[in-house]
């Protein structure tokens, strides 16, 4: 299924520990960590695991493999040439996202219980949303990056996905020492729920806000102002600092097609462009904050649409909106979620994408554990 990129077994003794996977962006001592390029085929093996590894095996985890991807996690189909294109578990003519594609996979196929992924416009969460499982990116820098490629960014965050929040609640209890489970299992029961207007399919919207009802949360429609701009801003600060980190390969020869010829593009990123970026991102962090100050969590669709078709994706079908509702999040750096919700009509199921306050990651995990439990009813 190209899901794996190798399959091995480290750590968790205990024949009942939970299995994971890790993305090939993140070391595991003695092994490559090739970002799933041909440029990166030939690199030296990890002198050590990186911080979350090292957590996971602490906590007994067992890790099965390392994760395939989209090159170089800069791309949002999943689609991979050179190391294969992992099959989406909800329908196998479509991507099944990027740049986590494997992770999101493994986990949607059973191959693990549960997976690692990177997230710096929407790499966790869009995954997620394509193959019908769950993704968090936590607050920018509430999980240790140390060991995960590039080294440098001020946009990506190491996250879990899995099938159950219990599993996601686990993972996270691994990764990140600080996060109390107590508050992420407690229910949300008195959460106030902002329902953002966002442009997405009025099917899509509809299975989000009808599983906040079920859910029985006090809810009210929220604005949200700067999205576009944000989404905007955010793709400027990726292609400045993925150039930055993976610019060079680009004179291999070594690169995909597709993945070269977007590096050369980011590469034309200009000193105003960012500037003007972070000034976006200064408005867009407060009108999240100035937003989450009258609700505890708001709540969107993850993607505005079902993923596109492997076949429209290869034909030169633009992705790029994939990310618009998910990317601004990466900018300013609030933790978010993406649930699979059931969709009418179809056996799709769609994301919803809960975002929190900074620091508050576990009352992210709250009120999806609820709505995952009123869902199952």
């Amino acid at each position: 299924m190209s899901a794996l990129l190798e399959q091995f077994s480290l750590g968790g003794d205990n024949a009942q520990s939970s299995t994971i996977v890790i993305k090939d962006s993140i070391d595991i001592a003695g092994y490559r960590t090739t970002g799933a390029s041909r440029a990166l085929a030939n690199v030296a093996p990890a002198r050590r695991h990186a911080e979350v590894v090292q957590r996971l095996l602490d906590r007994g985890w067992k890790i099965v493999g390392k994760a395939n991807m989209h090159e170089l996690a800069f791309g949002m189909t999943g689609i991979n040439e050179y190391t294969g294109t992992p099959v989406n578990p909800q329908d196998a003519t479509r991507i099944p996202g990027g740049s986590s594609s494997g992770s999101a996979v493994a986990v949607g196929a059973r191959m693990a219980d549960a997976a690692l992924g990177t997230d710096t416009g929407g790499s966790i969460r869009g995954p997620a949303a394509c193959c019908g499982v769950i993704g968090l990116k936590p607050t920018f820098g509430r999980v240790s990056r140390v060991g995960a490629a590039p080294a440098q960014s001020t946009l990506d965050c190491v996250g879990p996905l899995a099938r159950e929040m219990r599993v996601i609640i686990a993972a996270m209890s691994a990764i990140s020492p600080a996060f109390d489970p107590g508050i992420a299992e407690g229910g949300a029961g008195v959460a106030r729920i902002g329902i953002v207007q966002a442009e997405a399919r009025p099917d899509i919207l509809k299975a989000v806000e009808m599983a906040v009802r079920k859910a029985d949360f006090a809810s009210a429609y929220v604005d949200l102002p700067g999205l576009a701009d944000a989404f905007s801003a955010g793709l400027s600060i990726i292609n400045r600092e993925t150039s930055a980190a993976f610019g060079p390969l680009v004179e291999t020869g070594h690169l995909q097609p597709d993945l070269e010829a977007r590096l050369r593009a980011a590469a034309k990123t200009s000193d105003l462009d960012v500037e003007n970026a972070e000034r976006v991102r200064t408005r867009f962090t407060q009108a999240v904050n100035y937003a989450l100050a009258t609700v505890d969590v708001l709540i969107m669709p993850t993607m505005p649409d079902f993923p596109i078709t492997l076949e429209q994706a290869r034909n030169g079908t633009s992705v790029i909106a994939m990310s618009s509702l998910i990317r601004p999040f990466n900018l300013s750096g609030h933790p978010a979620l993406s649930l699979p919700v059931p969709v009418s009509g179809t056996t799709l199921k769609a994301g919803l994408q809960i975002v929190g306050r900074h620091g508050e990651d576990e009352w992210v995990c709250a009120v999806a554990s609820r709505i995952e439990a009123a869902l199952s009813v």
